[in-house]
């Protein structure tokens, strides 16, 4: 199993690079009178990590709000 976790992890790495080098056109973004030019692959890879971060804030907020919603109040004397 340990070189199979081995193989798949290698050909990912090879899909990354190849993607990588087949999209070194650079694109400009412009937001409000911000400008950025870079590469068009970290743009990607910018706006995939930014996606996460707000997937996971999102899903930990729900999460939050099922555990407070499904607690039991405190009892009160």
């Amino acid at each position: 199993m340990k070189h199979v976790y081995l193989a798949l992890l290698l050909a990912m790495t090879a899909v990354v690079f190849l993607f990588k080098f087949q999209n070194l056109d650079t694109v400009t973004v412009q937001f409000l009178s911000a400008s950025l030019t870079l590469p068009l692959s970290l743009l990607l890879l910018a706006v995939y990590v930014l996606g996460m971060l707000t997937g996971g804030m999102r899903m930990s907020m729900v999460r939050s709000w099922v555990r407070g919603a499904t607690s039991k109040p405190p009892l009160s004397n």
